[in-house]
């Protein structure tokens, strides 16, 4: 009979970013080392990347990456993308050989910018111009999904062993300021390309290790404002939520984390008045959006990252620095495997935001 001790049961899946604050790209090879190390926490049904900063040549474009199951698909997308928008540059999303992943799909990235008559005649912002975009595909091309869809950044995600689709996607190639990895241990949906992490919309991406057993109540309220989950998964609800908090009702990322790990009536109870007041109407207002079950994300956007765990921290997340940059993940060897020598490491309580941003300079500097 094993004992507790000679085995190892998965706590689900694994998790790992980073932010270079100073504004300073690197390429992917230590996120790949970094989220490799943790493989017991995945098994080969899931492995993705986001990077930030890594097309300068086309940084005021949006950067759409797509999966297609055939080229009926992409050739429907394509139609829709030639209506919408003015398209600087397109090819396949570069890939290599590697002998643990099966056939992929059609992987193509295209560099747009929307027509200004389109959205003038929607009535809507560029970015609702975009999301709308981005949902009509996902919910109306069959065999066809966004895979990312924001500006000088990009997902890039399978199915395999998070190293393997990092080696797949040639990510040592690509220079980036922020890294976020995810290995996938999926427990109650499909191991499919799409269903892999990050989920992304806009410049917003996120990974995930938990179960938000709110899903049905969160997917109710984000439907109410347009949102439509089709990718199979409960994460798919946290970035649409960040981005309807963040991006459309402006609120602080610090509050947006509120919403998602509300604290306890019995603390809020015990808060100032000011802050008793400012919680209990989020938590009227957002109440729907509150993510129950145990869950750790890392978010990255645009200049920033936030890591964050659900208010009792029922999964895992350490956070650590060194100079400029930020370490976020599932385990502290993880951190340790990159930069052996952290000045500073430090386990957030459950629902405390972990943020960190570039810095105003570097940020002008990138954006230049």
């Amino acid at each position: 009979m094993l004992r507790e001790g000679d085995y190892r049961i998965p706590a689900g899946c694994a998790i790992s970013g980073f932010i270079n604050k100073d504004g300073r790209r690197v390429n992917g090879n230590a996120i790949i080392q970094s989220i490799a190390l943790m493989q017991e926490r995945s098994n080969g049904l899931g492995g993705g990347f986001a990077a930030y900063g890594i097309y300068p040549e086309y940084k005021d474009y949006y950067a759409l990456h797509l999966l297609f199951e055939d080229k009926l698909s992409r050739n429907q997308v394509e139609e829709l993308i030639k209506d919408n928008f003015y398209i600087e540059a397109e090819d396949r999303i570069p890939t290599r050989h590697v002998r643990s992943i099966g056939k992929a799909p059609l992987l193509w990235r295209y560099f747009v910018t929307p027509r200004l008559a389109k959205i003038e005649e929607a009535q809507e912002t560029e970015a609702d111009f975009m999301t709308r975009l981005v949902m009509r595909i996902n919910d109306s091309v069959n065999g066809a999904y966004v895979v990312s869809s924001g500006k000088n950044m990009g997902a890039f995600k399978g199915v395999g062993y998070p190293e393997d689709i990092g080696e797949f996607f040639r990510l040592d190639e690509y220079q980036a300021y922020t890294w976020i990895a995810h290995g996938r241990f999926p427990t109650n949906t499909p191991g499919w390309w799409g269903g892999a992490h990050p989920f992304t919309l806009l410049d917003w991406s996120v990974v995930h290790n938990g179960e938000i057993s709110s899903y049905g109540a969160n997917r109710r309220f984000l439907e109410m404002y347009g949102y439509k989950m089709t990718l199979q998964t409960d994460t798919e609800v946290v970035a649409y939520a960040i981005d309807l908090l963040v991006r459309r009702h402006k609120l602080p990322l610090e509050l947006a984390a509120k919403v998602l790990a509300a604290p306890f009536w019995q603390v809020i109870d015990r808060l100032p008045a000011a802050e008793r007041d400012l919680y209990t109407r989020l938590r009227v207002v957002y109440g729907s959006l509150l993510m129950n079950g145990p869950f750790s994300i890392i978010v990255g956007f645009s200049g920033g990252l936030m890591a964050l765990s659900d208010r009792i921290k029922l999964r895992p997340l350490v956070a650590a620095s060194h100079g400029a940059t930020l370490y976020v993940a599932s385990e502290e060897a993880a951190i340790r495997e990159i930069c052996p020598d952290v000045e500073r490491v430090w386990y957030p309580q459950g629902g405390e935001p972990v943020i960190g941003l570039v810095e105003e300079e570097s940020q002008c500097r990138l954006s230049a």
